[in-house]
């Protein structure tokens, strides 16, 4: 039999329940007030069981006028909810650790009497966390000030600050962020933790590498240490993992980092995680830890656009102290789009050879610096040899080709190398344009799309193009 109090206080929320189901959607009600167990009601409170922190403060942000609605209807005005947090699951052996507070009280103060976890092997060969030789594996110069802002990054980037702020007191945790290489997430997880010990001197934020958390775990698992190896992460406040990809197909060290995972997760300690791909595209991973991977939220940074490439270059100009003309900068920003480490390079290459030749930084200079260092010109079929070799077949200046004439002896040769260009190179069409005289990218669609036609139906313009496919092929393989 239950008792009176357990009884009551299932009605008192049931009865909540019946308004919370008119007021959300029913995976809502599923999700997030499903797994919810009442526990008591102590005058005008009613006490509910939530299974994490992380759950509490989905409710307190996204449900808490429901359920004040529900409360003060079913209690009166005067009705109040407490939460009892369950902040470690517990074992056969040990009960589970429950926190109990008041709704709306973003603030979280942890039992007394929690497990004391001995630090004793440190994988970083550094000190002990209570020393002062502790360090974080942070690069200080990672940080939001040098971080440029575009709608390429301004999820990741504002969930970055937020978690800074507030390490393991958000719903952004963990903060999962995928890109491909060179966009800047490594850049902006090192930044959050810079930003930590700004603002929290005391906290202990750890940076490391997947390949060398996984080799650390191997050296472990060979000493018959895991246990001190995984205290020392154990101790952590933000934890902060780059290129998760490297674990997959690591089972002994996945399933050592989903057991390290969860006891911080569980205690309010905030994770960043980092990875070349989505959680749903790291194959090779256990099921388990990509849906762990999913709690919280996960952020794409894709290419930068044009105008972020361009406050990118200037900031890094100003941090070096260097004037470049806007010509160059325009020119620079329209031919890298691939990542921000390749446009960083193309700068600090351009500059270094301004500095050892004494030479003004000019469009031709800058053309050199980027034969050095671009993918799509460390090949030899560029937009510059494109425009070269047509200029050349057609007898047509390049000149003309950029201009504004519209003398079918010029738009022909300029409409095949724009379908040369964008048929060989890795340039988007709104770079093509600017290539050939600053035109808009509806041009260059337009030149791609006529040389397809024309291709289809004048049978002496094919036999033109299939030579001159053949040499531009020959040059590039």
């Amino acid at each position: 039999m239950l008792s009176g109090t357990v009884k009551n206080c299932k009605i008192v929320w049931e009865e909540c329940l019946t308004i919370v189901k008119t007021r959300v959607g029913e995976k809502g009600f599923n999700t997030w007030f499903k797994p919810i167990i009442p526990m008591d009601v102590k005058g005008n409170s009613l006490i509910i069981q939530v299974p994490s922190q992380f759950f509490y403060e989905w409710l307190e942000e996204h449900y808490v006028s429901v359920l004040k609605e529900a409360i003060t209807t079913v209690l009166g005005v005067t009705g109040k909810l407490e939460y009892s947090i369950v902040i470690d699951k517990g074992d056969k052996v040990s009960k589970p650790y429950v926190v109990n507070y008041q709704g709306g009280n973003q603030s979280f103060s942890k039992p007394s009497d929690q497990r004391a976890i001995t630090a004793t092997m440190n994988p970083f060969d550094i000190q002990p966390f209570d020393s002062v030789g502790f360090r974080s594996q942070l690069n200080p110069r990672f940080n939001f000030e040098n971080l440029v802002e575009g709608e390429c990054n301004r999820l990741a980037r504002s969930a970055g600050i937020a978690i800074a702020n507030k390490p393991g007191l958000t719903s952004f945790n963990p903060l999962f962020i995928f890109s491909h290489c060179g966009r800047g997430k490594t850049h902006l997880a090192q930044a959050i933790g810079n930003r930590v010990i700004e603002n929290n001197p005391n906290k202990s934020v750890l940076y490391v590498q997947s390949e060398k958390f996984a080799n650390q775990a191997i050296e472990a698992f060979k000493n018959n240490s895991v246990q001190e190896f995984a205290n020392y992460y154990l101790q952590v406040d933000v934890l902060i993992l780059d290129d998760v990809q490297f674990l997959m197909g690591k089972s002994r060290t996945q399933e050592l980092f989903f057991h390290i995972f969860n006891h911080l997760h569980q205690n309010g300690k905030q994770i960043v995680l980092t990875s070349d791909v989505a959680p749903n595209a790291l194959n090779g991973l256990e099921e388990r830890l990509i849906s762990r991977f999913k709690w919280g939220l996960s952020a794409e940074m894709t290419l930068p656009d044009f105008e972020t490439r361009m406050a990118i270059i200037y900031k890094k100009l100003e941090a070096d102290g260097v004037l470049m003309s806007s010509d160059v900068v325009e020119y620079l920003a329209y031919s890298v789009e691939t990542n921000v480490r390749e446009l960083e390079g193309v700068i600090v290459s351009l500059i270094a050879q301004a500095s050892l030749n004494k030479r003004e930084i000019d469009l031709e200079l800058a053309k050199q610096a980027l034969h050095r260092i671009v993918k799509n010109i460390d090949v030899e079929v560029n937009i510059d040899y494109i425009q070269k070799f047509v200029s050349n077949y057609f007898d047509a200046s390049i000149e003309d080709m950029k201009g504004k004439t519209r003398k079918r002896e010029i738009v022909v040769p300029r409409q095949v190398s724009m379908y040369l260009t964008k048929e060989y190179t890795n340039m988007s069409l709104k770079a093509i344009g600017y290539h050939f005289g600053n035109r808009d990218h509806s041009t260059v669609i337009h030149a791609i799309k006529t040389v397809n036609d024309m291709m289809d139906t004048d049978q002496k313009f094919n036999s033109m193009m299939q030579d001159i496919l053949k040499k531009v092929k020959m040059k590039a393989s």
